[in-house]
């Protein structure tokens, strides 16, 4: 009899969140564990993740016998490899390439793995389960510590002849004494609309200004301070909203040239103040499009809980094996 469980991994640049899935898709178990707490040290990830996926499994009532397969979610992930390659905002992998689908699966009593792209596997799991589901063509957009991208075309993700297709966070939107990013490029979409470039954002404009703001801490402001200012009607704080969404929406533009969309879907931590970024974003975007995608484009977000998303998209990789 086939087995008739899976473990989803979501890992992220702060946390990596492992769920037990059943073949309906309900999510039986989840934990997390740190995924910043590791220095350079992979091995040292990979054996703490070992153990978390053990005993999640065992929370979930079966032992890794159950386990049909394990599917991970990971920055710069590659399905073709297993390979995680040149993460910059994970310490563990930002200089080298860490065979992770290998050394897992034998940290895991030869469990088979299979890797892809984070924002590939949330664009996954909203397509069966959440806001994309009936679409077959959209692009996904992860707003976390980066800016993620997965490509469905065809209702097929896009992974390009090497794996790596689809680092939309890194196209520019600063030609000209723009940011630093992770990666070592200047101006990436990423240093400036992450939950860390609206921060940083915000670092930059006090220190050149005396605007009255709660948001007076430069060393320790976040997206959350950021949201929760907003919220309180602080007009610093909706300036850094509308800025952030006018370059998230003049970058939609150009992605729509790219594959045609039907939608974006917005996922992540960012996503959560969509009540101060849709406005600049639906707005820059329709400035922006050509004529022949103008009206035709949706701008959507998430209808799953930011863990489930990740970890039933990863999860879906693993009922392949």
């Amino acid at each position: 009899m086939a087995k008739q469980y899976v473990v989803g991994i979501d890992i992220g640049g702060q946390t990596s969140k492992i769920g037990v899935v059943d073949a309906r898709g309900d999510v039986l178990y989840q934990s997390a564990i740190r995924t910043d707490t590791f220095g350079s040290d992979a091995d040292a990830y990979i054996s703490a993740l070992a153990e978390a996926v053990k005993t999640c499994v065992l929370q979930a009532g079966m032992t890794m016998e159950d386990i049909r397969g394990i599917g991970v979610g990971a920055p710069n992930g590659n399905y073709y490899t297993g390979v995680v390659a040149f993460a910059p905002n994970l310490s563990w992998a930002a200089e080298s390439a860490v065979p992770l689908a290998e050394k897992l699966s034998a940290a895991c009593e030869g469990v088979p793995v299979s890797l892809t792209n984070d924002a590939n596997a949330a664009a996954v799991g909203e397509m069966a389960y959440g806001a994309a589901r009936g679409m077959k063509n959209f692009i996904m957009i992860t707003l976390g510590t980066g800016v993620g991208s997965g490509i469905v075309v065809d209702g097929k993700v896009l992974y390009g002849h090497d794996g790596f297709a689809g680092e939309l966070g890194h196209t520019c939107v600063e030609r000209h004494n723009g940011r630093t990013c992770n990666c070592g490029k200047t101006g990436c979409l990423e240093a400036y609309c992450s939950a860390i470039g609206i921060a940083r954002t915000a670092r930059e404009w006090l220190a050149a200004s005396g605007q009255p703001t709660p948001l007076r801490d430069l060393n320790n402001i976040t997206s959350k301070d950021i949201y929760d200012a907003a919220k309180d009607g602080d007009n610093f704080a909706l300036r850094l909203f509308d800025y952030t969404g006018t370059l998230l929406g003049q970058s939609f533009a150009d992605f729509v040239a790219f594959s045609a969309p039907e939608a974006i879907v917005l996922f992540g931590g960012l996503a959560r103040a969509k009540e101060f970024l849709y406005e600049p974003m639906k707005r820059a975007m329709e400035e922006n499009l050509l004529k022949i995608w103008k009206g035709k484009v949706k701008i959507v977000f998430s209808q799953l809980k930011e863990s489930d998303a990740a970890i039933l998209g990863a999860s879906a990789l693993a009922w392949e094996l």
